[in-house]
C-alpha cells in the first residue's frame, strides 16, 4: 500500500478508541434467524433493533417460497436486468408492485440503496433543481451526488424554509423534491399534504422514499401516498425489501413513460447483477401475505401504541415519532455506547445512534417493533433500558406528569 494512503487510513481511530472503552456495538454476530428473540454467544436476546416491522422473516411460507425458487431458477441470475438477467418472476413483481402502490410501472433493484442512487442520478441533469429534506436517508444524499443537478437542502419538515427554498428556484426548471416518506431515525412521518400543496404552487415533482413505511402505514400497509390519500400526488414512489417484505432489493414505481427511462438511464440498475430467484420469489409471498392477512400490520400498531405509552409513563424522551421507530433519546456519545453494551449484557438488542448520522446533542438508541413481539417482550425491554440510563447516568429522561 501507498505510504500516503496507508497515513490516510491510519489516521482513522473512531472505531479503535471505541473499542478500547469495551463499548463498540457494530457488526455484533447474531447465531439464529431475525426474530424477536436473537441468539449471541449462545444467549438469548430480544431483538428490539430490526426493520422487519411484520416479523415476517422466519414465516414458513416466506422461506418454502425461496426454497421453490432455486429449484426452479437456481441461485443467481448471472447477469444484470439490462441483459440475460431478467425472469418472468421479475416482471411478474413489478407489475404486483405498482398495483400495490397505486402506479402505472415499477422496475426492481438488487439493493434500495441502489434505488436512490440510480434513480436520483438520471431523472433531473445540469440545470435542474433536487430538493431534499435535511433527514433524508444517505441513499438519497448518495444519489443526489452523483447527479448534474443542484442540489439544495431544507430544515426536516419545515414547509416554511421549503417554501422559501423553491421560491428562489426558476419557475421553468426542472425541481423535484425527494422525500423520506417516515423517517428512520427520528420516526416521523414526512407533511405530504404540504409538501404537494407547495409542489404544485412552485411547479415540483415529488418523490416519496417508503422504505420504512411500506407494511406500516397506508392502505393494507401500501405507504405514505396511500396513508395520505395522494397518490396522484406522489410522482415517485420508492420502496425497499429488506424491511417489511423480509428479503433483500428495491423499487421504484411510477408511470410507463418514467419507469421506461429509468430502466434505460439508472446505471446502479443497468450495470448491476439482478436480484435473486431466492429473493424476488420471498418478496412475492410477503406481498401475499401483506395484502391478505392485515393482523400482522394490527398487532404491529398495537405493540407501538404500548410501547409508546410505556417508554412515555417512564419519562422517556421519544421526539415526534409517529411510526415503530422509537428514538429513546440520550444525547452524548459515550452514553448511548455503554447503554448499548449495558443492554446486550442484560439481552436487549437496540441500535445506537450517534454523530455524525445525527448531531452529538441528539445521539439515541433506536427502538424498533415487531408486529410479533409480546407485551412481555415490550415490558420487559423497557424495564431494562430504564436500569441501563440510570446506570449510564443519562440526564436527558423527562420528568414524569
Amino acid at each position: 500500500m501507498g505510504k500516503k494512503l496507508h497515513e490516510k487510513i491510519a489516521q482513522f481511530q473512531e472505531a479503535s478508541l471505541i473499542k478500547e472503552k469495551g463499548i463498540y456495538p457494530y457488526f455484533r454476530p447474531i447465531e439464529s434467524a431475525q426474530d424477536t428473540e436473537v441468539i449471541i454467544n449462545n444467549n438469548r436476546v430480544l431483538m428490539f433493533g430490526s426493520n422487519s416491522y411484520l416479523g415476517l422473516t422466519n414465516h414458513p411460507r416466506i422461506k418454502e417460497a425461496s426454497k421453490k425458487a432455486i429449484d426452479k431458477y437456481g441461485t443467481g441470475c448471472a447477469g444484470s436486468r439490462f441483459l440475460n438477467g431478467t425472469l418472468d418472476i421479475h416482471v411478474e413483481l413489478e407489475e404486483r408492485l405498482a398495483r400495490f402502490v397505486g402506479k402505472e410501472a415499477s422496475v426492481i433493484f438488487s439493493t434500495g440503496f441502489q434505488v436512490n442512487l440510480g434513480v436520483l442520478s438520471c431523472i433531473t441533469g445540469r440545470n435542474d433543481y433536487l430538493i431534499l429534506d435535511e433527514y433524508d436517508h444517505a441513499s438519497i444524499i448518495d444519489g443526489s451526488r452523483l447527479s448534474f443537478s443542484r442540489v439544495i437542502k431544507y430544515a426536516h419538515n419545515d414547509m416554511d424554509d421549503l417554501r422559501s427554498k423553491l421560491r428562489n428556484l426558476p419557475e421553468d426548471a426542472v425541481k423535484l423534491i425527494a422525500v423520506d416518506g417516515i423517517f428512520s431515525m427520528e420516526g416521523d412521518i414526512v407533511k405530504l399534504p404540504e409538501v404537494a400543496e407547495l409542489a404544485n404552487e412552485f411547479g415540483a415533482n415529488i418523490m416519496v422514499d417508503d422504505a420504512h413505511s411500506l407494511g406500516v402505514i397506508g392502505d393494507k400497509g401500501a405507504g405514505t401516498a396511500s396513508h395520505f390519500g395522494m397518490n396522484d400526488d406522489v410522482d415517485l414512489i420508492m420502496g425497499t425489501f429488506s424491511k417489511s417484505f423480509a428479503s433483500l432489493g428495491g423499487f421504484i414505481a411510477a408511470d410507463k413513460e418514467t419507469i421506461e427511462y429509468i430502466k434505460h438511464k439508472a446505471r446502479s440498475l443497468i450495470f448491476s447483477a439482478s436480484m435473486t430467484p431466492a429473493s424476488v420469489a420471498s418478496v412475492i409471498a410477503a406481498l401475499d401475505i401483506i395484502e391478505t392477512e392485515p393482523h400482522h400490520i394490527e398487532n404491529l400498531w398495537k405493540n407501538t401504541h404500548y410501547a409508546t405509552r410505556l417508554l412515555l409513563e417512564e419519562g422517556f424522551d421519544i421526539g415526534v415519532t409517529e411510526s415503530p421507530i422509537l428514538p429513546i433519546y440520550v444525547r452524548d456519545n459515550d452514553k448511548t455506547f455503554m447503554a448499548t453494551n449495558i443492554l446486550q449484557r442484560d439481552g436487549v438488542f437496540v441500535n445506537p445512534v450517534v454523530s455524525p448520522a445525527v448531531p452529538s446533542d441528539m445521539s439515541l438508541l433506536r427502538f424498533s417493533l415487531m408486529a410479533t413481539h409480546t407485551f412481555s417482550q415490550i415490558e420487559e425491554a423497557i424495564e431494562k433500558i430504564s436500569k441501563a440510563f440510570k446506570q449510564v447516568g443519562v440526564t436527558s429522561i423527562k420528568e414524569k406528569i
